[in-house]
């Protein structure tokens, strides 16, 4: 904790003598350049100003994932700004004779910012993403859909007993014996093995055949399958 204070503590202090620096460098220009009084100590707080508000656009706008050229190019005119001060009080310009083209570019700044500053203030927000709805059970998982069946292979699919039953009614009840369809024959042998398992006695052909709620006349077909 104490190591990660020592670091931020540095960090600060790094930035605020940074800023203080530059701060007092366009100030000198700004002077020099024949804007005295209260005017000379606003320049460098419109440009730190448009710098950062320039920086936190564009790093709003690549995180959602938008262009950021405007917000690029006022960030870059800002830095430039500020770079080009410092230079210059470097001793590289004579500040007791400031050439009239810098005094030029020093007096139309103001309106360069608030051009800048406007166009930032006046972007469309970033939408903000709405939020995925939150499972009360996130360990619970959906059931997956049931699988698609193919009409054209409908036909062909094997019938279930519910619904072959019906049919079997309809079609066997005249004669007392026939084959069984392999699904309701794997029905009986089912059923029989329950009987068996449940009474440990073979199980009655009838009482199979009134469970899967045939017709009498199919006991001798039940009774094949046993």
């Amino acid at each position: 904790m104490r190591a990660h204070l020592a670091r931020v503590d540095a960090v600060i202090v790094q930035a605020v003598i940074a800023g203080a620096l530059s701060f007092a460098h366009l100030h000198d220009l700004a002077e020099a350049a024949g804007q005295g009084g209260w005017k000379a100590w606003a320049y460098p707080v419109s440009v730190d100003l448009l710098l950062v508000a320039a920086w936190r656009r564009m790093r709003l706008q690549q995180r959602a994932g938008q262009p950021a050229g405007g917000a690029r190019l006022w960030f870059l005119v800002a830095l430039a700004a500020s770079l080009g001060a410092n230079v210059a009080t470097a001793g590289l310009l004579d500040l007791d004779d400031v050439p009239a083209s810098l005094r030029v570019v020093v007096a139309g700044w103001p309106a360069v910012a608030f051009f800048g500053g406007t166009l930032l203030a006046h972007e469309p927000r970033t939408p903000e993403k709405p939020a995925a709805p939150v499972s009360p059970h996130p360990d619970d998982e959906p059931p997956a859909p049931p699988p698609a069946v193919d009409e054209s292979r409908r036909d062909a699919l094997p019938a279930s007993p519910q619904d072959t039953a019906p049919d079997l009614v309809t079609a066997l009840a005249p004669t007392p014996a026939v084959a069984l369809p392999p699904a309701l024959v794997d029905r009986v042998q089912a059923l029989a093995e329950e009987h068996r398992a449940t009474t440990g006695q073979p199980a009655d052909p009838d009482v199979v055949r009134a469970r899967l709620g045939l017709p009498p006349s199919m006991t001798a077909s039940v009774a094949a399958h046993l």
